[in-house]
C-alpha cells in the first residue's frame, strides 16, 4: 500500500491509527479538570501490550493544552520526592526563580549558593513549599509514573502524597502498571489511600470497532476485517500487529505469512517476557488449557489428575497476569490472542 504504515508495534508511541480508550481518558481528564476534584490519584492496570503507556501519553497531551497544568513524568525506580523537586526546578520557570531566591537546596544539587541563606532543607519540606507556590499561581501539578512497581522510595512518596492531600495542596497522581505490581503496592501497610484510589483496567477493545477500522484503513472486505478483528481478541498490541503486517503485505486477504509475522511480533515483544515470569507449575497447567478454546475446571482437573487445591494457586496467578479468563465461574479460557499456538510451540 502507498504511504506510511499507520500502525505501529513500538511501545509507548501513539500510532497514526489508534483506537483510543476514549471513555477512560475522558473520565480521568474530566475529573482532573473539575473545579473540585473528587479524586487526586488514579491507577491504570493491565497486562503487557494493552495500551497503558499510550493511554497515559494521550491523557498528558490533553491536559497540556490547559496552561494551569504542570506535568512531570518520574522514573519508578528513582528517589521520587528528590526527582520531583529537581524536575519542578528544571521545568517550571517561576519555581526556579523562587528556589534561587528563597530556598537552599544545595543538598539536592539544586539552585545557587547564597551565604546568608538558611541551612539546606529536606526534599519533603522543599516540595511542600513549592506546591504552595504552585497554588498561589492557580496551577496544579500532575505526577505521572509508568511501569510502576513496589520500591521503598515509592512507598515514601505515596505516604508523603497523602499528607499533601490532607493539606489541600494541588498535587495529583496517575500511575500505570501490571496487575501484580499494582496489587503489591495496594497491599502494602500504611497505603490505604492508594488502595482506595480510582482504578481503571485496560479491558479488550471492542471487536466491532476494530473490524470497521480495518475495513476503512486497509480497504478490505467485511469477512476479512471480521476475521482479523476476532483474531486480535481486542488485545491492543495484536490490533496494531495485524494492521501493520496486513498493510505491509499490500494484499486484501489474510495470509499465513501475515499471521506468522503477527505470531513472531507477539512472541518477541510480549509473550516471551510473560512466559519467562511464569512458574513451572503454571506452564504445566497451560499446556492442558491450550488444548481447547474453553473448558470447565472439572474437565481440566480430570485431564491433569490434580485436585482443586493444587489448581487454586496457579489459577489465581494466571488470572492476575491476564493470561486466563476467570470471569465465568467454573470456566477456563485463554484471554490472549494466538497464545494457544505460543504455548504449544514452547511446550514442544
Amino acid at each position: 500500500m502507498d504511504g506510511r504504515n499507520p500502525y505501529a508495534i513500538t511501545f509507548g508511541r501513539i500510532p497514526n491509527r489508534f483506537i483510543g480508550r476514549d471513555m477512560l481518558i475522558d473520565d480521568i481528564v474530566e475529573t482532573l479538570e473539575s473545579e473540585t476534584v473528587d479524586g487526586q490519584a488514579f491507577k491504570i492496570t493491565g497486562i503487557r501490550g494493552t495500551g497503558k503507556t499510550v493511554t497515559l501519553t494521550a491523557i498528558e497531551r490533553t491536559l497540556k493544552q490547559n496552561k494551569k497544568w504542570v506535568i512531570i513524568d518520574l522514573r519508578p525506580g528513582g528517589n521520587l520526592i528528590d526527582d520531583l523537586v529537581s524536575a519542578l526546578y528544571a521545568e517550571v520557570p517561576f519555581l526556579k526563580e523562587y528556589i534561587d531566591t528563597n530556598l537552599n537546596l544545595s543538598a539536592l544539587g539544586i539552585g545557587v549558593e547564597i551565604s546568608r541563606r538558611k541551612p539546606s532543607m529536606t526534599s519533603d519540606t522543599a516540595l511542600k513549599k513549592l506546591l504552595k507556590e504552585v497554588s498561589k499561581k492557580k496551577k496544579r501539578v500532575l505526577v505521572v509514573i509508568d511501569e510502576v512497581h513496589y520500591t521503598p522510595a515509592l512507598v515514601d512518596f505515596i505516604q508523603q502524597f497523602q499528607i499533601f492531600i490532607r493539606e489541600e495542596l494541588p498535587i495529583y497522581l496517575i500511575v500505570a502498571g501490571l496487575y501484580e505490581d499494582i496489587e503489591c503496592i495496594e497491599n502494602t501497610d500504611g497505603l490505604t489511600f492508594f488502595l482506595r484510589a480510582e482504578k481503571y483496567e485496560m479491558t479488550p477493545i471492542n471487536i466491532t470497532i476494530i473490524r470497521e477500522e480495518y475495513r476503512q484503513t486497509l480497504g478490505i472486505d467485511f469477512d476479512t476485517a471480521d476475521e482479523m478483528a476476532r483474531m486480535t481478541r481486542g488485545y491492543a498490541f495484536a490490533y496494531q500487529a495485524f494492521g501493520k503486517y496486513m498493510w505491509e503485505s499490500g494484499g486484501k486477504v489474510l495470509t499465513d505469512m501475515v499471521v506468522a509475522q503477527v505470531d513472531d511480533a507477539l512472541a518477541q515483544k510480549v509473550y516471551n517476557k510473560i512466559w519467562s515470569e511464569l512458574r513451572p507449575t503454571d506452564k504445566w497447567f497451560l499446556q492442558f488449557i491450550a488444548k481447547k478454546d474453553s473448558m470447565s475446571a472439572t474437565e481440566l482437573l480430570e485431564m491433569t489428575h490434580k485436585s482443586h487445591s493444587e489448581w487454586s494457586a496457579p489459577r489465581k496467578r494466571l488470572i492476575e497476569k491476564g493470561i486466563i479468563d476467570g470471569s465465568i465461574r467454573g470456566r477456563i479460557s485463554l484471554r490472549l490472542p494466538r497464545f494457544k499456538e505460543y504455548v504449544e510451540a514452547n511446550m514442544e
